[in-house]
């Protein structure tokens, strides 16, 4: 067994999908409209499908926002440099919501970034977990 995908629901598919690919500089997958339901499905991550874990965005034709609630928390990517992660969303026009440094009561090296649906990305820095 292994761990496919996350889906999440957003409210904009072109807006999130330029924030995956552009900002966070993940490659679309696949992509599907399915008319008949009015959705759409879209994949994407940083490697194939068949051996990586990917993300599913799907896009409601009828729904233009969603509430996120309490109980999700977040999206972990691991980076080489949190700091400078931080710094290339900032310069993509992205959203640092946690700047990049040591956690609470630890050493490892987190950021959060937020997506354009508010969804949180951990980034935790390669070695220091």
């Amino acid at each position: 067994m292994r761990l496919l995908h996350t889906m999440l629901r957003v409210g904009e598919l072109d807006r999130s999908l330029a924030f995956y690919q552009d900002v966070l500089g993940m490659q679309l997958l696949r992509r599907q409209d399915y008319p008949d339901g009015r959705f759409t499905l879209a994949f994407l991550g940083y490697g194939d499908e068949d051996s990586n874990t990917v993300i599913e965005l799907t896009h409601n034709w009828d729904t233009a926002s969603y509430e996120l609630g309490n109980a999700f928390g977040h999206l972990a990517v691991e980076v080489d440099d949190a700091y400078a992660a931080c710094d290339a969303v900032r310069a993509k026009g992205g959203k640092v919501v946690r700047e990049a440094g040591p956690m609470k009561h630890g050493t490892t090296v987190i950021a959060f970034v937020e997506d354009p649906d508010g969804y949180k990305i951990e980034f935790i820095q390669k070695g220091t977990r």
